[in-house]
Formats: structure tokens, sequence, C-alpha cells
């Protein structure tokens, strides 16, 4: 807030003075201007040593006597509404988690109760569930918690603004679990800001929509478009883009390539040797599902070749090619590591 309305310009320039300040212990003061007829003075606001804000008061001239009571006066009305406002926000924030809990825990009529006339209008309609994380690796940043805070307030601004209800649960002080109304202003104005982000500081995972009975469906469908996302490394996942398309990138962590290689290894170093491509030849036959023909074609081979070579995959593999599981897990294993080229060969003429 600013008065007079031209002020909110010259506070504009104060964050790096206010930033410097809010990082010393309350109560603190600073004169952060004093050339000509501008002089601003900033005051920390907040008790317990930890500022909950910043006035800043501007003069032509140094504060006198009545002019210093009437300020000291308005941080002192200033720290006590901040903190009845703030015991205010915590108390709802426990509630929240306490509604949170209910829909997840498979009770939405007790959760619909506790939410009355806060949250109310938001479990009659369909909603949806977005869990976020600080981006980076977990614990590598000890500021992490800052960025969720900056979103949780990003979003509540854009819901004050749209009228809409909006419920967030802070986790673990390195989460933030949100519900807002599906196809709602929130969403829209902040996921594109999410999306539009050049360095995001958060990575989210969105679910798909959901009333007050599928909350918990829906709270693992974002745990799961977040680990898509990290992985990715992107800031926005949503899990229909995971139910409308591949399955593959699901895969594409170590753990899997770790896995595809270690089954296929023993297939590499007998190509490596130069006795067979049974790495392509069971690539092809497996894309042909299973036709020889076809399959031997694509090779440039005779299918009596192809047949012995399968056998051999068999052999050194020891399992059947005959189990679907089998045949899954290889194709899965060759689609998340890189194809070879293989040797193309003149099949021999019929006697």
């Amino acid at each position: 807030a600013a008065a007079p309305e031209w002020a909110a310009r010259r506070a504009a320039r104060l964050t790096a003075e206010v930033k410097r300040l809010r990082e010393r212990p309350a109560p603190m003061s600073a004169v952060v201007a004093e050339t000509g007829d501008d002089r601003v003075e900033l005051q920390s606001l907040g008790s317990g040593r930890q500022v909950r804000g910043v006035l800043a008061v501007g003069t032509a001239a140094p504060l006198g006597t009545a002019e210093r009571y009437a300020v000291h006066s308005a941080v002192a009305l200033l720290t006590l509404t901040g903190e009845r406002s703030r015991s205010l926000q915590d108390a709802e924030r426990r509630l929240g988690a306490a509604v949170l809990g209910m829909l997840l825990s498979g009770e939405p009529d007790h959760a619909r109760t506790a939410a009355g006339d806060l949250w109310g209008s938001l479990l009659d309609a369909p909603f949806r569930l977005l869990i976020a994380e600080a981006a980076g690796p977990a614990g590598a940043d000890p500021t992490a918690p800052r960025p969720l805070r900056e979103l949780a307030d990003a979003l509540e601004a854009a819901a004050d603004r749209a009228g809409e209800p909006l419920l967030t649960v802070a986790e673990g002080g390195d989460r933030l679990v949100v519900l807002a109304v599906d196809g709602g202003a929130v969403l829209t104005e902040r996921l594109a800001a999410v999306r539009g982000a050049d360095e995001p500081g958060t990575v989210l995972g969105l679910s798909a929509p959901a009333g007050p009975s599928g909350a918990a469906g829906a709270y693992q469908q974002a745990e799961q478009a977040l680990s898509v996302a990290r992985r990715r490394g992107t800031a926005l996942v949503e899990h229909q883009e995971l139910a409308t398309g591949s399955i593959l990138p699901l895969l594409a962590d170590d753990a899997v390539r770790a896995f595809a290689q270690g089954m296929l290894r023993d297939l590499y170093e007998h190509d490596a040797t130069g006795r067979g491509d049974l790495v392509a030849s069971l690539r092809a036959w497996l894309s042909r599902h299973g036709q020889w023909d076809a399959a031997a074609a694509d090779l440039g081979v005779h299918r009596h070749t192809l047949r012995y070579r399968m056998r051999r995959v068999e052999e050194i593999l020891g399992r059947s090619l005959d189990d679907p599981d089998v045949r899954m897990e290889l194709w899965l294993a060759l689609k998340t590591t890189p194809a070879p080229a293989p040797s193309r060969r003149v099949p021999p003429a019929n006697p």
C-alpha cells in the first residue's frame, strides 16, 4: 500500500534495501536516502525478532519529535494488526490441512462439513489437485521453501482477484498441495506463467479434474505428473498428458536404463564378437509381432537364419520368447536403449 499514489513508484525502487532490512532481526530501522528534499526511512514490522513487513516513510527533512511518535505508533499498530492476521492465517492453514487430510482419507462428507463457507464451494464443483516442489535436487537448496511461498502468494492473489476459492496446504516445508477450481482463472493464469518461466523456481504436477470422492486418486495423479516433470526437467506436467501420450517418457530415468542395459548386455556382448546381429534381429522380430517372413525381409536374411538367431537369443538370455511378459520386457528394454545399425545382407537364392 502506498499514499499518496505516486509514492508507489518511489517505493518500487526500495526493493533491495527492504530485502536487506528483512534479513536482520526486528525491530530495525534504516535511512536509505537523504539527498536534498528526498529522505526515506524504513521501519521493520514484526515481533519475535522476525520481520513481517516494512514501513517506508518519505519526508523532506529528518523527523521531528511529534512525527517520530506518529511513526512509532504506526509501527506498533501495523505490527499488532499483522500478528493478528498471521494468527488467523495459521488457524486457516491448520483447518485447510485437516480438510485435505479428510479428503485423502476417503471422508468427503466430513471434509465438506469442516470446509464450511471457506472452501465449501470448491468442493461443490470439479477441482484439480496441484503438487509443487522447489526446482533442483531435493535438499540441495536451503532456501527451497521460498519459491513455494512465492507460488502460494501468487496463487492466493490470483484467487482473490478472480473471487475463486483456493485451498493451499504446505507439506513438510518442501512441498505445496493446492486445490483449485477446474477451468478457473487461478489455474489458467498461474500455469501459463509457470510454463513461460525461463528459470522456473518450482516443479509442478497437476491432476485431472476430480470431485471430493476422487481426491485420493487425484493426489496420486499429481504425484505421478510431478515425478515425470522432475525427470524431464520441465516446470509443469499435467496428468492428462501422461494418460493420452506414450508410456516411454515415464520410463526415461537411470533405473530403467540400467535395467535395460543389464537385460540386453549378453546380447550386445555376443554381437560384439561378430557372430551375428542378435539385438537387431530381436528388434525386427518383435516389431513385426513374430512374423518370420516380414522380419527376415526387414533384415535382409533368410527366415531360417532369423529362427536360428531367436533360438540363440533364448539360449543366451535363458528365457522363452513364447512368454508375452518376456517379449514386453525385451521390447521396452530395446526402446530405452539406442538401436544399433543392422548389417544388411542379401538372402541366399532358392535352389
